[in-house]
């Protein structure tokens, strides 16, 4: 026991941390979601890029044959939200959901 105590010395000893820096952002918990779209209106956003204005139609007509009453607001009525008015957009955001009434948001990004 004594020898592999001795031999224990000559050892190099390594601190183990963590490779990641601590985080600077707080995790707050996401919002519920809704139980159904049926009856609900849903804004659609858009930074115009890779065909949304292909895919939101289809992604419409899909939503409507699956949930009966379901409701959208074109993209168009919100603005493009990832140019150099990107801040301006969301902060406007929440003012045009209660105008439009919306209850969630189709969010499109392009590749």
């Amino acid at each position: 026991m004594k020898k592999a105590i001795e031999a224990n010395r000559n050892k190099a000893v390594y601190e183990v941390v963590w490779p990641r820096g601590p985080s600077a952002v707080k995790i707050i918990p996401l919002a519920k979601r809704l139980d159904t779209l049926r009856g609900k209106t849903i804004g659609e956003i858009w930074n115009g890029v890779f065909r949304g204005d292909e895919l939101f139609p289809a992604l419409e007509e899909e939503l409507q044959k699956r949930y009966p009453g379901v409701k959208f607001v074109n993209y168009k009525e919100f603005g493009n939200a990832f140019t150099a008015h990107e801040a301006k957009v969301f902060a406007e955001l929440p003012a045009l959901a209660e105008k439009y009434g919306c209850a969630a948001f189709i969010v499109g990004v392009g590749a």
